[in-house]
């Protein structure tokens, strides 16, 4: 199968910075099908393939879900690994997305406080506490939002999670009544999808962090084509 190619944003001896397109998993699992972000990072940096406490995800300090693009910063050794680790636990990095999403929030500026479990009659869904569907295993999660722009069936939105739940973004929006664009497993199958989109609408633009300590870097990502065009649905 050939390796599709994923742009190298950045890299020296201790990181990797990657523009995730969408469509590609981070890591293998039971129903990943397709070539790999690690796939592709144990080809071009080998080294990584021995960085980290788990094999399948070597090197990976965090995650975007399959369908989502971006920013995506990978270790490139052990003491890089522990230092980012950290970094991502104590939440001491800022993370910053664009989301096109169903409708026109009320509020220019939100903060979504949910906590967040498993769904208890699917597990690989996420449900918001507080919601009809019975969750297990909450634990507390915070969203930030800015609405940037609206127009039409659609708004654009800047979210900063502050913290890092599985699927958090789109679990919260989806509990305030605005799903993101396309995203048809929290949105539902009629969920708003601007026409040419064919995956949620989710593109994480940047990450800033201090690495080493006292020293302030900042990584970004334009949204891809299709993305755009979707943005360009909002008059």
């Amino acid at each position: 199968m050939k390796m599709q190619a994923i742009p190298i944003l950045f890299e020296d001896t201790n990181l990797i910075v990657l523009n995730k397109p969408a469509g590609i998993a981070v890591h293998g699992g039971p129903n990943v099908k397709g070539i790999t972000v690690v796939d592709f990072l144990v080809r071009h940096f080998p080294e990584v393939k021995s960085v980290g406490d788990d094999p399948v995800r070597p090197g990976i300090v965090h995650r975007l879900d399959k369908d989502t693009s971006g920013i995506m910063v990978v270790a490139r050794n052990p003491d890089a690994f522990g230092e980012l680790k950290s970094l991502f636990k104590e939440r001491r990095i800022e993370k910053t997305y664009l989301a096109v999403v169903c409708g026109r929030p009320k509020s220019r500026v939100g903060i979504i406080s949910y906590s967040i479990g498993r769904d208890a009659k699917n597990p690989t869904r996420r449900g918001a506490g507080g919601g009809r569907a019975k969750i297990r295993g909450e634990r507390e999660a915070e969203t930030h939002y800015r609405v940037l722009k609206t127009g039409g069936a659609y708004s654009l939105l800047e979210v900063t999670p502050k913290t890092g739940r599985t699927h958090q973004i789109r679990v919260h929006l989806k509990a305030i009544g605005y799903p993101i664009a396309c995203d048809r497993v929290y949105g539902g199958k009629n969920v708003c999808c601007p026409e040419g989109a064919g995956r949620q609408m989710l593109h994480a633009q940047s990450l800033s962090f201090s690495f080493p300590e006292g020293r302030r870097i900042k990584f970004e990502a334009d949204p891809p084509d299709d993305f755009i065009l979707a943005m360009e649905k909002i008059l």
